[in-house]
């Protein structure tokens, strides 16, 4: 391989990283940002990414780079773990120093610094492919670069809406930044309409199987944040909240769910703290037996149980004893532990 060829796979492979790094940065944006026109440009310029990785990582291969199929496209899998880590990363972003409006206003600004990075990237690419007679390579960064001079231009619009939506909040008090139409949400909805019409088409297995796999590795944590991040006194599994002592709250907290736990441990948090309450809470919060467990009946968790699992009764033993202790799943996962 000659020097001009290794310097082309060279510059190639620096863009090729920073595409894949780009689609993590615009998945936790999108997560962060309501719907609207920025969004859609966000996701719009997503998608273009995506691809961008794709046809840099082909072209590589296409020049003699050995071919990884972990490293080669930004594939299905990684866009799910990429955007279950942005939403489990969100809710505390959204609780955390200034406003929302002002937090989409900052990831626009850098976006406009990520987006003079990629140009320029380009740039280089396509004269040095050329300058080396490559001149498909510089076809393909050029077209590359068009798409980033044009979401450039498209963030530059938006930058004096983003702006004035923070005006509005931070200095007339009126807040337009709503956490339930972000990216992170609406995603944690569609996910749960999924799992419900699936639910109402299935059998009572089938059920059992959409929720342990309705959920790829982080959104049910995600889930649980983002409810936990908006819930108000009427979203509460305790009725009458408000009204109630920290120990009556503290001795009806082992019967909730995991995302019924976020809620009250967030709702207690911007309203009256209680340290015995947020303590109760945390101990009690944790990883249930499998995702969607905190949704099965009684009746539902003993069919699994009855699949022969000794680690997963064990597991169901553990946390049932910490949370619902619900007799029948008790005595269920005693006996599977006796037949192993």
């Amino acid at each position: 391989m000659t020097a001009a060829q290794q310097k082309v796979l060279q510059y190639l492979g620096e863009a090729h990283a920073s595409e894949r790094a780009l689609v993590r940065v615009l998945q936790s944006q999108i997560a962060m940002t309501p719907r609207g026109t920025y969004r859609t440009g966000l996701e719009t310029h997503l998608r273009e990414t995506q691809d961008h990785a794709a046809r840099v990582a082909s072209r590589l291969e296409a020049l003699g780079q050995g071919s990884n199929p972990l490293m080669a496209v930004v594939g299905a899998a990684e866009s799910i773990v990429g955007q279950a880590l942005a939403l489990g990363k969100t809710p505390l972003d959204l609780l955390r120093g200034s406003g929302g409006e002002e937090k989409v206003l900052k990831n626009a600004k850098d976006a406009c610094a990520t987006e003079a990075l990629e140009i320029a990237t380009y740039l280089a690419i396509e004269r040095l492919a050329r300058s080396v007679g490559d001149e498909e390579t510089a076809k393909l960064a050029a077209s590359i670069r068009a798409d980033e001079e044009n979401m450039l231009e498209r963030v530059k619009r938006e930058i004096p809406k983003l702006t004035d939506a923070v005006v509005r909040a931070d200095v007339g008090g009126e807040s337009s930044y709503d956490v339930s139409t972000t990216g992170a949400a609406d995603a944690v909805r569609e996910a749960g309409e999924t799992t419900e019409r699936a639910v109402r088409r299935a059998s009572t297995a089938t059920k059992r199987t959409a929720r342990q796999a309705r959920k790829a590795p982080g959104v049910d944590a995600a889930e649980r944040g983002i409810k936990g991040a908006v819930a108000t006194e009427d979203d509460l599994a305790i009725a009458q909240y408000d009204a109630l002592s920290a120990d009556e709250i503290t001795g009806r907290l082992s019967a909730l769910s995991q995302v019924d736990l976020a809620k009250v441990e967030a709702y207690e948090r911007r309203h009256q703290n209680r340290t015995t309450v947020l303590s109760r809470a945390s101990t009690l919060r944790g990883s249930e037996p499998w995702a969607g467990y905190d949704e099965l009946t009684a009746a539902e968790v003993r069919t699994v149980l009855s699949e022969g699992d000794d680690e997963r009764a064990a597991l169901v033993r553990a946390y049932e004893r910490a949370h619902k202790n619900r007799a029948g799943v008790l005595a269920a996962a005693e006996r599977e532990r006796s037949h192993a």
